[in-house]
């Protein structure tokens, strides 16, 4: 009898596991990326997030904004235990104030797979060189440290600065999940986004290249796009 031919199949992954993220430091020359502690962070995050005008800060988060310090510190202290999602503050190098965080979440060891999001850039780090090279720092150690295949951005369809970060940091757009949530009691369209781990040289590459000093001038403005960078490489 003669044996019906298999179905095309993908390549053979060799290689082991990638390791699970650890609560370790991530040193840059503008920003660190470090564990989340809620009696260090706690008092500079809660007040670089809310305010006057800084509850769009929180529109696309599942958590937040808060009432009061209070409250955000019950919820943060039930966080800052989690493995998955696994808590990092992002904290200016200078002068050591947490000005953001950032989690790594849906964490697949087995299959090489892990996610970067809860990102909240507060407007003292939102659209400068440190919360770019927040991301470059993260998304290195996810490929060169830890071993991942897959690197994943998701978030709210509405939510266009996300959507628009993701693109510019290298990530290809994959489709949206057409009610795929429940957030805040809404309904969310999730859109994804990925970087793949034979696309981490080139986008290293333009990281590297659009942080160094020499593609800033003397007021601290960019020469080149990030995006720009990676097109010539």
């Amino acid at each position: 009898m003669d044996v019906q031919a298999r179905g095309p199949v993908g390549p053979v992954v060799e290689g082991p596991s990638a390791r699970r993220p650890e609560r370790v430091t991530l040193k840059g020359r503008f920003i660190r990326v470090v564990p989340f502690d809620l009696d260090r962070h706690g008092p500079d995050l809660f007040a670089a997030s809310h305010g006057p005008g800084l509850d769009g800060l929180w529109t696309y988060l599942s958590v937040g904004p808060f009432p009061d310090y209070g409250a955000f510190r019950e919820t943060y202290a039930g966080l800052a235990v989690k493995d998955d999602p696994l808590l990092f503050t992002l904290e200016e190098a200078a002068s050591g104030r947490a000005v953001g965080h950032a989690c790594f979440m849906r964490i697949e060891p087995g299959q090489r797979v892990i996610e970067v999001g809860n990102i909240l850039f507060t407007p003292a780090l939102s659209r400068s060189a440190a919360a770019t090279e927040a991301m470059y720092l993260m998304a290195r150690h996810v490929f060169e440290d830890l071993g991942y295949r897959r690197y994943e951005w998701k978030c709210n369809a509405l939510n266009a600065p996300s959507r628009r970060a993701a693109m510019r940091f290298g990530f290809t757009f994959e489709g949206e999940f057409r009610q795929h949530m429940i957030v805040k009691g809404r309904s969310r369209d999730t859109t994804w986004f990925s970087l793949l781990d034979t696309e981490w040289p080139r986008a290293k590459a333009a990281f590297e290249a659009w942080l160094s000093p020499d593609n800033f001038d003397e007021d601290g403005r960019q020469r080149r796009r990030l995006d720009v960078i990676r097109d010539d490489i």
